[in-house]
């Protein structure tokens, strides 16, 4: 043993006299090892409390190795151990396996390594797909086992939400140095987050899953004030991240709340929205004239004309540089309408399916500003209309799963309302991310993949357990 510390340590010191520093992170390596073998549950928290925390290497290597640390290796690992143990004893259950959200992903994933092989880049699109599967594969199957336990929910949605708190400090601190300013606002977040977009995204995510924990049930004095504090920070967090699509999305999500609470029939449902849309269909032409007028910029920092500047399709450049990426996207998918051009080609391959008339002053032909700004127009000029409808048939699954459990658990178990609760506002948070992703997509980073795909996790556990409870009585 003393020898090969000896011989680490020459060896390391030998790199570091060269200028190699990567040696040093291997006792921190082989310490999350140990913990993800012997205490899988606190690797996996510890994973999600880092998540918002987590840093791309992109922004330190040119965009030449895009990772991201240290939450990325943690779950690569995480899948090589759940497949080993799988492999070597099975530890998922046939529940698990003919669940419908794990068959919408295993469908999804089946088409993403389909497309991949008839990808316009192959190396891109196979790098993709080992991305999705260690967001995938560690979260459900180490979430499944251990989200059946409330108090691991519970956990959950405090590691995530504590971590999001830490960065908007952070945040809050260093745009407070420029006086809250709107153009400083996009990029103060970095490290942690590329841009106040999916910043944004993520603090809407978070305030669901604080105001969760505060109404699940009656804290202690401590706790309130910790959660008081904690649900502040978040709001601040959320005002000056200056993001539209966070805020209507929380809007949106006080809508499904809604929708829940007085139990309106989804056909009911169904039918306001077809005939929304045909009224909009009908009287486009008035509708555009009235666009037209609206002037509003992105760019002011009030609440109320950034609110407006949503509907600005005149002289906003990003809501028309978003325009210009969605006609790309049906461009590219009326090119290859069946198998797209390759899961993550999408920034790669988009410039010559510009519309010239699109163009706008932020246009670009290099694939360096973001992607399609839609998780479901990206999947479809990517891996084509049956890649988006898996995309929509996890969407669906996911929401049917979550909402028939808060009926389910209701009838079957009226008493546990702080499971009700927790339930609740992971959907909501849900929905705000699935509303916000028809303005843009962030599903390919950990940021959002970690939060949506341990929730999917928490709703399989907890149908499967309240499955069986039905069967007993």
């Amino acid at each position: 043993m003393v020898s090969i510390v000896l011989l680490f340590m020459g060896v390391n010191a030998y790199l570091i006299f060269n200028d190699n520093y990567f040696l040093n992170a291997l006792p921190l390596v082989l310490v999350i090892a140990f913990i993800a073998i012997f205490h899988t549950t606190s690797a996996f928290l510890l994973t999600v409390f880092l998540t918002p925390l987590s840093v791309n290497l992109e922004s330190f290597t040119d965009g030449r190795i895009g990772l991201y640390l240290p939450t990325e290796p943690i779950l690569f690992g995480l899948m090589l151990l759940m497949i080993f143990k799988e492999l070597k004893a099975p530890v998922m259950n046939k529940e698990f396996w003919r669940h419908p959200i794990t068959l919408s992903l295993g469908f999804y994933l089946l088409w993403v390594f389909f497309t991949s092989i008839t990808s316009a880049q192959p190396i891109v699109s196979f790098k993709f797909l080992l991305m999705k599967l260690w967001y995938i594969v560690p979260i459900l199957m180490i979430g499944f086992n251990i989200f059946g336990k409330k108090s691991n929910i519970i956990k959950f949605l405090w590691a995530y939400s504590i971590g999001m708190t830490i960065v908007i400090i952070y945040t809050l601190f260093r745009h407070w140095g420029y006086d809250f300013g709107e153009k400083e606002g996009h990029w103060v977040m970095s490290p942690f987050f590329k841009d106040h977009t999916i910043y944004g995204s993520s603090v809407a995510m978070s305030i669901v899953f604080i105001i969760g924990l505060i109404t699940y049930k009656k804290h202690s004095i401590q706790a309130q004030v910790l959660l008081g504090i904690v649900f502040t920070i978040t709001a601040l967090g959320l005002y000056f991240s200056y993001t539209r699509g966070a805020w209507v999305s929380i809007i949106f999500a006080f809508g499904i709340w809604l929708f829940i609470k007085y139990k309106i029939k989804f056909k009911y449902l169904l039918g306001a929205g077809v005939l929304v849309l045909s009224i909009v269909l009908l009287s486009w032409h008035q509708i555009e004239m009235v666009l037209a007028k609206n002037k509003h910029e992105h760019t002011t920092t009030n609440f109320d004309e950034r609110i407006r500047s949503a509907a600005n399709i005149t002289s906003d450049a990003s809501n028309l540089e978003r325009l210009n990426r969605w006609s790309s996207a049906w461009n590219m998918f009326k090119e290859r309408p069946l198998v797209g051009f390759g899961p993550a080609t999408y920034a790669l391959e988009y410039a010559p399916y510009q519309d010239p008339e699109k163009l706008t002053i932020i246009s670009t032909n290099f694939g360096n500003q973001g992607n399609a700004h839609s998780e479901y127009l990206g999947a479809l000029a990517e891996t084509g209309a049956i890649g988006m409808l898996s995309v929509l048939l996890f969407v669906t699954v996911l929401f049917y799963t979550g909402i028939m459990f808060l009926i389910n658990l209701k009838k079957y178990n009226p008493e546990d309302k702080q499971l009700y609760i927790l339930i609740l506002c992971i959907v909501l948070a849900m929905s705000t991310y699935f509303f916000h992703g028809l303005l843009n997509n962030y599903l390919d980073t950990d940021k959002a993949s970690i939060p949506v795909y341990g929730a999917a996790a928490i709703f399989i556990a907890q149908a499967v357990k309240l499955q069986k409870r039905e069967s007993r009585l």
